[in-house]
């Protein structure tokens, strides 16, 4: 039996990275250099470079500065979403956000946990989606597997553990349904 302080016994379950150890290092130091780094306000070249590294992401998309993107080969951005300052995308599962969205400063997507009820501490990843018009505030978290449906939105400081539904405003944690969304 193996000692139990040895990190050899812990699992990743079925985590897949999706991309060689190459590509793997060349995005941490693009991410590092041009996402992290406060100093780089282009918007534009961050769109070129999500692309280069596979992400597939649409026409007018807004990336401020300190934004940290995890692979960007498993996400996907409509047209004219905006990525707000220090916003982290820990995509290790496919992240899939719609057209005019808007992830607020500070605000994470959350792909990955890890299952408490094994002693191998596998873990477990799975999809978010935000759906044309969905807005997550600032200092909000989305965890796996929820998707934020059409033009909902998650209020500062909140949690989204389950689906929210479409036009309709969440807050809290865990967040829950506050009134409709009603956009004239």
């Amino acid at each position: 039996m193996k000692n139990k302080t040895d990190l050899s016994v812990y699992s990743t379950g079925n985590f897949v990275i999706g991309a060689g150890k190459i590509k793997q290092l060349m995005w941490y130091f693009v991410n590092v250099l041009f996402f992290i780094n406060p100093l780089n306000p282009m918007s534009g070249l961050k769109v070129r470079m999500l692309r280069l590294f596979g992400a597939k992401v649409g026409i007018g998309v807004v990336i401020k500065p300190s934004v940290n993107i995890k692979y960007p080969w498993k996400l996907t951005i409509g047209d004219h979403t905006w990525i707000g300052e220090n916003a982290w995308i820990d995509n290790l599962a496919d992240v899939k956000i719609g057209s005019h969205c808007c992830l607020s400063q500070g605000s994470m997507l959350l792909c990955g946990n890890h299952n408490f009820k094994k002693t191998t501490f596998d873990l477990m990843v799975s999809d978010i989606i935000l759906e044309d018009g969905a807005w997550v505030g600032a200092h909000s978290v989305v965890c796996p597997g929820v998707i934020c449906k059409s033009h909902s939105v998650l209020a500062v400081n909140s949690v989204a553990t389950r689906n929210l539904e479409v036009y309709s405003i969440y807050q809290g944690n865990p967040a829950v349904l506050v009134k409709n969304r009603e956009i004239s």
